[in-house]
């Protein structure tokens, strides 16, 4: 028999639907009503930005990189003390005085203002400007899905725990990336975004003369880079001096990363320890790349998507900041 009770129910939940649909899915889009023109307003702004400064990009793209893996990617890397935020995460270690491009964010988030206010987030800003200095790199596009809201928190001492630390053991840094979702070829791609940018002498200054206190450099340094190296970063010199990631090419994205991992030329301790660990599963994912850059874009394509999908605050959640580096209201 027909029941009215069913039919109500039937109502009510298509409704429902309507009225308040499922956001946890992005969409690559988001913005085609509201701001269609965002993407190419990201991109004129850090095309600009390159102009005067070569390392942008790689900068940039770090950005979103330390965002998600605290608090998922919600734009909290990009938030000042102020109001209740007592802590930022610009200060953690990993970030201070090395993390970089704010103000290229935010001449991004004044362009976008000035186009369609109130409406794009400042974590979906992160994400589309990583694409697009990747993609002004040299590097592939993607379609970056969209939709994520901004945090209201700031979270320094997730990002002490959690970002990946230039010393760690691949165990660790594993580990850290199974913790947000993402497995051993996210780790391997995502790794690969330092085929640009700059390290300072610091995050590797303890393979140059006394790894793991042994009293001699680090055995998996090749000699000829190692003399380099310890010539742009002596013993008792500046930590702060700057050093290619990629040797041969240090502002191209492409994939002479995995190819100086071969000849024992990684820059950081983890980006060696991706080839010169024992056993390890990474091992053949970096023969791969180093053989096939097709494949690393592919790869790293993806994982950027995957990487942009850890935790992100949809519908209702968050906010959107009409200030990048505040709180609404603060």
């Amino acid at each position: 028999m027909f029941s009215f009770n069913y039919l109500f129910t039937t109502i009510f939940l298509v409704l429902t639907f309507f009225l308040y649909p499922s956001n946890a899915q992005l969409s690559s889009t988001f913005y085609s009503s509201t701001c269609p023109n965002v993407s190419s307003i990201v991109r004129s702004v850090v095309q600009q930005a390159l102009q005067s400064d070569p390392r942008i990009a790689a900068s940039l793209t770090r950005l979103h990189f330390h965002d998600c893996f605290v608090n998922g990617c919600d734009g909290s890397i990009l938030l000042d003390v102020g109001g209740n935020i007592t802590l930022s995460e610009k200060t953690a270690g990993p970030n201070n005085n090395s993390a970089r491009g704010f103000d290229v964010v935010d001449n991004i988030k004044t362009s976008i203002e000035n186009s369609c206010p109130g409406v794009v987030s400042c974590a979906d800003i992160l994400a589309l400007a990583a694409e697009v200095s990747v993609s002004l790199g040299g590097g592939p596009s993607w379609n970056v899905l969209l939709g994520r809201r901004d945090g209201l928190i700031a979270n320094q001492s997730g990002a002490n725990t959690s970002i990946p630390n230039p010393t760690e053991s691949l165990a660790n840094v594993t580990a850290k990336f199974a913790a947000v979702g993402l497995n051993i070829t996210d780790l391997v791609a995502l790794s690969g975004a330092h085929s640009f940018g700059r390290a300072q002498c610091r995050f590797f200054n303890q393979r140059l003369f006394n790894f793991s206190g042994t009293g001699s450099p680090d055995p998996t340094l090749n000699a000829t880079y190692l003399a380099t190296l310890q010539q742009n970063c002596p013993q008792n010199g500046s930590g702060n001096t700057l050093n290619n990631l990629d040797p041969s090419s240090p502002d191209t994205f492409d994939n002479n990363y995995f190819q100086n991992l071969l000849s024992n030329q990684g820059l950081l301790q983890t980006d060696q320890e991706l080839f010169s660990t024992n056993g390890a599963a990474t091992v053949s994912v970096v023969n791969n790349f180093a053989a096939n850059q097709t494949a690393f874009f592919q790869a790293f394509a993806q994982s950027m998507i995957n990487m942009g999908n850890i935790s992100p605050l949809t519908g209702s959640q968050g906010e959107i900041r009409s200030d990048c580096k505040r709180v609404n209201g603060s």
